[in-house]
């Protein structure tokens, strides 16, 4: 029988805190490099469907799409050992992340708006966060007698 979720402990290891925080990272940088190499090719539509090759040597594009494999893969990684559910909020600091590059490095405005609403799914992160998921594991038969012996409190 499983343990109830107040008996569940945090399982994660350093390198799965580390693959979460290159999802962030890749994902944010890979983003925002596209961004940038795609400002300086132009605006592809159905007529000019050639900038897309000539993207493809853009440097910046050649980056982001690097930095973009290198998210896909530890992102498949974490799928792997947690529950969609756990990864994405976990991954959701990266939002901020993604705002600051563009505001700092790409120099573009940002509305009040937009900020209100990165902070909200950032601090609403912690309700989709707070349930069960594969990265959770039944606490230890120690770890339960000294739960047992402070609800005594």
């Amino acid at each position: 029988m499983p343990a109830p979720i107040s008996r569940m402990k945090h399982a994660l290891r350093p390198s799965q805190y580390a693959v979460l925080v290159t999802i962030m990272l890749t994902a944010s940088v890979g983003d925002t490099l596209l961004s940038r190499g795609m400002a300086q090719v132009g605006q592809v539509d159905l007529h000019h469907l050639g900038l897309l090759w000539h993207a493809l040597f853009n440097p910046f594009v050649i980056s982001g799409i690097v930095l973009l494999i290198g998210f896909f893969a530890s992102y498949m990684t974490a799928l792997s050992w947690a529950d969609l559910t756990f990864v994405m909020p976990a991954t959701a600091f990266g939002y901020v992340v993604l705002a600051l590059l563009s505001r700092f490095w790409l120099h573009e405005h940002l509305s009040v708006y937009r900020w209100a609403g990165i902070f909200l799914i950032v601090c609403a992160v912690g309700f989709v966060a707070g349930g069960p998921s594969r990265t959770e594991e039944p606490a230890s038969h120690h770890e339960l007698d000294v739960m047992d012996s402070g609800a005594g409190r």
